[in-house]
């Protein structure tokens, strides 16, 4: 069970309108590398783990990044509001405008909706945890490229409290990787292995 605090995770006060910045952090709510994919992956991911310190960690983590979703959503909203028709039109956000007006909808940078392709739950304790590793080092990526993007101190500001969190989610997939294989037989570190010698 889930309890919602009625407080971002980190303090979010953007002053200034700017729908073009907007339109690239919105890849961070919805797109492939986005905190709604690593929510989804996590908390599904958890169901199959086999110990439970890895079971906490993906539910821990899944839950955060819920709050960042939040934060996330946060930055778009106030980033868009208040708009004009001249802000809309010579930032190029007319085409987002028309389908969700300033909604904050699930979507890459590029426009294409979220879809759950994006992620992946094998089953398989290896696998799982080693495309979390990759997916929070993505993550990690997008950020850094929205911070070569921001001129806003605002945003730029949250932007890197959420960075910095995606580098400490890697470290504890690190361990918690670490943990899986010290626990598993040294000369089968796959949680089900057939046989394939038949």
């Amino acid at each position: 069970m889930f309890v919602y605090e009625k407080k971002l995770q980190y303090p979010v006060k953007v002053k200034n309108t700017n729908p073009r910045l907007a339109a690239a952090i919105i890849s961070q709510y919805g797109g492939p590398d986005g905190e709604l994919g690593a929510s989804l992956r996590y908390l599904s991911q958890r169901y199959s783990m086999p110990y439970p310190e890895l079971k906490g960690l993906l539910t821990d983590i899944g839950t955060e990044e819920l709050g960042h979703l939040e934060m996330v959503g946060t930055l778009v909203h106030q980033l868009t509001r208040n708009l004009t028709e001249e802000q809309i039109k010579a930032a190029g956000f007319d085409a987002y405008f028309v389908d969700h007006t300033t909604g904050v909808f699930p979507q890459f940078a590029s426009g294409f909706p979220w879809s759950a392709a994006t992620m992946q739950v094998t089953g398989d304790v290896i696998g799982d945890l080693t495309e979390d590793l990759a997916a929070e080092q993505k993550a990690r990526v997008t950020y850094d490229n929205i911070l070569r993007l921001s001129d806003d101190p605002d945003v730029s500001d949250a932007i890197k409290f959420l960075r910095a969190r995606e580098i400490v989610h890697f470290q504890r997939f690190g361990e918690g990787l670490r943990l899986a294989k010290d626990k598993m037989n040294e000369k089968n570190v796959y949680y089900m292995n057939p046989a394939f010698d038949k």
